[in-house]
């Protein structure tokens, strides 16, 4: 299958940096499966069932609906049926390859972006799961935070960039993806940091609280005790730099039902949430925030200032916190509140 496949991170490179324009990314899982997870800009033709017995059918009933003048990359779960699919549209004059290992690989895809606004922060951005993660650096020094499970990721990137992992921190216990960082602090023998409402019962954590820093180089993360998405969430800062974790987001705030999903708990969470939030929106206009967390923007690095932030119409719940209208925003989290996150159980 040698030209006839494709790498799930080059597929990302190409749909971050050319927008898909140049390629079509074709789905033939079931309709189900591409509704709870996809590629961004997939289109979805549910005939997995038919690839596994070598039914082409399906396919072909569709072939005028594919490009003829654009690669087409056929991704299903795994990457055995892409394979046949692709195989099948190339013997029908399209230029098409299957991405290797299918979904289970574009789960694993992390890509790298210096943050740019700000100086000694590298940003890791896993576009399968929206999750993000941080490289706090100074010197020869740097500190992972909110690590994935993938922590070969982050070895890779610190050696490309000659830098010592010193530490390792988690923002909070995450719910929706299984954090790397007492693996990756493990494999190195160096601290794992978090907050004592967040560690329960672990242990070898070096606990952090507000006020404490985290030394890295000749500079320090500043710790911020942000709770109400968990307990014990915290963001922080770094020069003009706010790592939100999942407390801020560019078009949204952290959700506070997932520690205790009773309407009486949410309440409370959201409460200490909108403190929190207050706390945030009294840093200057000129603080870049860095959320933990996004959904569908495009722009990368994830970064806006957070005057910016504030200025614009998206973040509603936000715009709450600005006026001073806590029970506007309790309200409208308890209305307005999804499913569990996939991943969470």
């Amino acid at each position: 299958m040698g030209n006839t496949a494709v790498g799930a991170s080059e597929v990302a490179r190409r749909i971050a940096e050319d927008g898909a324009e140049d390629i079509f990314v074709l789905d033939v899982r079931n309709k189900d499966a591409h509704e709870e997870w996809q590629i961004p800009g997939s289109t979805n033709i549910p005939i997995y069932d038919e690839l596994l017995e070598y039914d082409y059918s399906g396919l072909e009933a569709h072939l005028d609906d594919l490009p003829e003048n654009e690669e087409i990359a056929v991704v299903c779960v795994g990457g055995v049926t892409s394979a046949r699919a692709a195989e099948f549209l190339c013997d029908h004059g399209f230029d098409a390859k299957s991405i290797l290992n299918g979904m289970n690989a574009w789960g694993r895809v992390h890509r790298e972006y210096d943050v740019t606004s700000t100086d000694g922060l590298l940003q890791i951005v896993r576009p399968g799961t929206g999750c993000v993660s941080y490289l706090a650096h100074d010197g020869d020094e740097a500190v992972v935070v909110d690590p994935t499970q993938c922590i070969d990721e982050y070895l890779n990137v610190t050696d490309d960039n000659d830098l010592n992992i010193i530490g390792v921190a988690d923002t909070h216990a995450h719910a929706d993806h299984i954090s790397g960082a007492r693996r990756l602090a493990g494999e190195l023998d160096i601290p794992y940091y978090l907050h004592p409402e967040d560690a329960g019962e672990l242990e070898e954590v070096t606990e952090i609280v507000d006020g404490d820093t985290i030394s890295v180089g000749d500079r320090a993360l500043n710790v911020l005790h942000t709770p109400g998405h968990t307990p014990g969430s915290v963001s922080f800062r770094f020069g003009d730099a706010l790592l939100s974790g999942d407390t801020l987001f560019l078009r949204s705030v952290g959700r506070p039902d997932l520690e205790n999903s009773s309407e009486e708990a949410i309440r409370e969470a959201s409460s200490q949430l909108f403190d929190s939030l207050t706390t945030l929106t009294d840093l200057s206009d000129e603080t870049v925030v860095l959320p933990g967390h996004f959904s569908d923007e495009d722009v990368r690095p994830l970064a806006t200032a957070l005057g910016d932030l504030q200025a614009e119409t998206t973040n509603v719940l936000l715009s709450y916190v600005e006026d001073g209208d806590e029970e506007t925003f309790v309200e409208t989290i308890l209305a307005s509140l999804s499913d569990e996150p996939a991943n969470y159980n």
